[in-house]
């Protein structure tokens, strides 16, 4: 009954493997990280974009990706360079935590795995940085591993296929299983399962959009059950999101008397860890009195508000940020830099933000 079962369930599944293959040999998207035909990927590129595309837009992430390679062409030139120019280079992707991973997860490979990536989920999740999604992912696109590899468009095509009502992040564990599901039951060895991962991911992202989806275009219309039901364009249901906290903080814009600006770097753990600012309180919901944000301040100096506030949206919370503008002498309270070498510096966006605020309100 099982064995039946399995040629039951592969008889379903191999015209929708190979409509879908088909159309993805036809219409894939050409990435700067991805290879076609009998070009076998490599697992560097893979993972380094993979770490890049999380919560990343394709677009934004291609000028990063060849900037990477171009500075670090293989895992053990990353590994050996400072963490400091790994999160230069990062400025502006977000989510900074990712590339303190990234460059630990590079020494890792070095230093235990002899500079060759593992091949198998399992050990691909025990490195830094590398969770369910981007260890599947690796191991199907870089290996051809059987790999179940499901980011948020792919979840939305599973959802639409199946039906599935029950709204987002309660429906995730079951659009998992659904999406394994997908994959050829008998596992054969010469499936191609990273142009199938490579696939899903580009149908969601080109086909079945989050609005107004393209179904006439859809290799897999026939069976989806979301269309037949209408429903497609509603899926996947959404729960309802608490509203984002405010947070408040003063930035602290100091002039040297040669016009030279006053930089430090965050501490290596927490939001924007290693990255360069313009020194700043804490952040908090509550407001920063006068008298309690001189003392925060990181020198001494005549301070003066400057007009306008700089706000910035994280993933938990919303910023405002107030500037102030003060002068002081030489100390040792972090890096100087002159007013025209700003720009070219790598600063996080928020950080860009005040900058350019202060530039503007300041003159």
């Amino acid at each position: 009954m099982g064995k039946g079962t399995t040629l039951d369930r592969r008889k379903l599944q191999a015209p929708r493997h190979d409509r879908l293959l088909a159309w993805y040999d036809r219409y894939g998207r050409d990435l700067p990280w991805r290879v076609r035909g009998a070009e076998r990927p490599d697992p560097y590129r893979v993972w380094l974009s993979e770490i890049m595309l999380q919560q990343t837009t394709v677009a934004t992430v291609g000028p990063y990706f060849r900037a990477f390679l171009q500075r670090w062409p293989t895992v053990a030139d990353m590994a050996a360079a400072p963490v400091e120019a790994v999160l230069d280079a990062w400025a502006g992707l977000g989510y900074y935590a990712r590339a303190r991973n990234m460059h630990r997860c590079a020494q890792v490979i070095c230093r235990d795995f002899a500079g060759d990536f593992p091949d198998d989920e399992a050990r691909l999740r025990q490195l830094p940085g590398i969770g369910p999604y981007t260890a599947a992912a690796v191991a199907a696109i870089a290996f051809g591993q059987r790999a179940s590899v499901v980011d948020g468009n792919v979840e939305r095509v599973v959802a639409r296929l199946f039906a599935v009502e029950t709204p987002l992040p309660a429906a995730k564990a079951h659009l998992r299983d659904l999406a394994a599901g997908l994959l050829p039951a008998d596992s054969p060895t010469d499936f191609r399962y990273g142009d199938f991962a490579q696939a899903m991911m580009d149908l969601g992202a080109t086909v079945c959009l989050p609005r107004a989806p393209r179904c006439d275009l859809c290799p897999l219309r026939q069976g989806c059950a979301g269309r037949s039901a209408g429903i497609a364009d509603t899926l996947p249901r959404q729960a309802a999101k608490a509203p984002r906290p405010t947070r408040r903080g003063v930035a602290f814009w100091i002039e040297r008397s040669d016009g030279a600006i006053l930089l430090r770097r965050r501490p290596p753990r927490g939001l924007l860890g290693g990255m360069l600012e313009l020194p700043s309180t804490d952040w908090r919901e509550t407001d920063w009195p006068p008298a309690e944000a001189r003392t925060a301040a990181p020198v001494r100096a005549d301070w003066r508000p400057l007009p306008g506030i700089v706000r910035h949206t994280f993933t938990h919370f919303h910023l405002e940020l107030v500037v102030w503008a003060g002068s002081a002498t030489d100390n040792n309270a972090g890096l100087w830099v002159r007013r025209e070498e700003l720009d070219g510096l790598a600063l996080p966006t928020l950080m860009r933000k005040a900058v350019a605020h202060a530039l503007v309100a300041d003159n």
